[in-house]
């Protein structure tokens, strides 16, 4: 049920917002990444008329939950750092915080914004902006930012969808290709650093062949 948005939402009844906004703040930023944070927002979206809610009461909820949620992730990492992370975790894998340290080093506090739109980092980054230092005021107004433009921004498709007979009647197709859009980013990195891997190997054997005996 957790993957499939529709059954998940319709399944809740009047507890939809509620069950929304406690998903949102989990995968947000206390260290659960596996929930359909993507598709739940934009089929919460797409389905308001059915559930009996408005557009801006899904996205504000949904913002507050996704506010509170990097908070929590940030005080974590400020508390704790890389404590709670282990290499062969089920979880709390160090590869995860890993991946979200280098994201947050690359593009500073707008991995903030941009680690909203990418599954795994979005929960892991805030953890790593705590575990640095990073100002929290700083970090709060980037926060609040990417909160509102992916909340916000994904129910409002969501609703804009909505007006697509085909698409209604397809949510569970509609679930598969946004989890396939926002698996994208990942899979490009994958496949840079990889490549990278392969360009220093290469020069590394380059450079020994080169080297006099």
């Amino acid at each position: 049920m957790l993957l499939d948005p529709e059954t998940l939402l319709n399944g809740l009844g009047p507890w939809a917002l509620g069950g929304l906004s406690l998903m949102i703040f989990i995968e947000s930023g206390v260290l659960f990444p596996f929930l359909p944070g993507d598709s739940l927002l934009v089929t919460a979206g797409l389905l308001h008329e059915h559930l009996g809610l408005s557009v801006a009461l899904i996205a504000i909820c949904a913002f507050v939950a996704a506010v509170l949620g990097d908070s929590a992730g940030y005080f974590l990492g400020h508390r704790f750092g890389r404590r709670l992370f282990k290499p062969d975790a089920r979880v709390l894998k160090t590869e995860y915080l890993e991946r979200a340290e280098a994201f947050y080093a690359r593009y500073g506090g707008p991995a903030l914004i941009l680690g909203r739109f990418v599954p795994i980092v979005r929960t892991y980054v805030p953890l790593a902006a705590g575990a640095s230092g990073y100002h929290y005021r700083t970090f709060l107004l980037w926060n609040v930012t990417g909160a509102a433009l992916w909340a916000g921004g994904l129910t409002i498709v969501g609703s804009l969808l909505s007006g697509f007979p085909f698409i209604t009647e397809h949510i569970d197709v509609l679930a598969v290709v946004i989890v396939l859009i926002s698996v994208v980013p990942i899979l490009i990195h994958a496949l840079v650093e990889r490549s990278k891997a392969k360009r220093r190997a290469a020069a590394a054997v380059r450079s020994d062949a080169v080297r006099p005996s």
